[in-house]
């Protein structure tokens, strides 16, 4: 397993790991991906996992606006048939790692209320981090905004 920065030529793996996992829409990559790929002042992170040198999971995190040096990973996906392989917790630590080596205090992320992602919510759980928030109905009616909460810093 090799964690690295992503780049331009993973953007059809990674379309295929979210038209799999469908966290989001695929084709809303390359925009997403952009700034990154292409203005080297971006504080965006962006990761790529591949196994056998093909991409098999990533993440995406940004520095949340308005804060010190806390971060909001807005995104990570591992493909179905490399998930509970270790593959989501080598990528969160390596993001974390990466966090810390800079001086970042916080790291946040967001995931839905509904049961379909508990298994979401208890992986989050397994890799440290703490419920922090729910905010009732957020996505939509019966969707709740579920936040997790990670201090980077002793």
């Amino acid at each position: 397993m090799n964690i690295r920065p992503t780049n331009g030529s993973d953007i059809a793996d990674l379309q295929s790991i979210l038209d799999a996992t469908e966290l989001f829409p695929s084709d809303m990559l390359p925009e997403m991906i952009g700034s990154f790929l292409s203005d080297n002042a971006c504080e965006e992170i962006w990761l790529t996992c591949e196994h056998d040198s093909v991409p098999v999971g990533f993440c995406f995190a940004t520095p949340e606006q308005m804060t010190v040096r806390t971060w909001n990973m807005l995104a990570i996906a591992v493909s179905p048939t490399h998930q509970s392989k270790g593959v989501g917790t080598a990528i969160v630590s390596h993001l974390e790692d990466q966090l810390r080596r800079s001086g970042q205090r916080i790291l946040i992320v967001d995931t839905s209320g509904l049961p379909e992602f508990e298994r979401t919510r208890n992986f989050y759980v397994k890799t440290g981090y703490t419920q922090e928030a729910r905010i009732r109905d957020f996505w939509e009616d019966g969707d709740d905004k579920v936040t997790f909460w990670k201090k980077l810093t002793v």
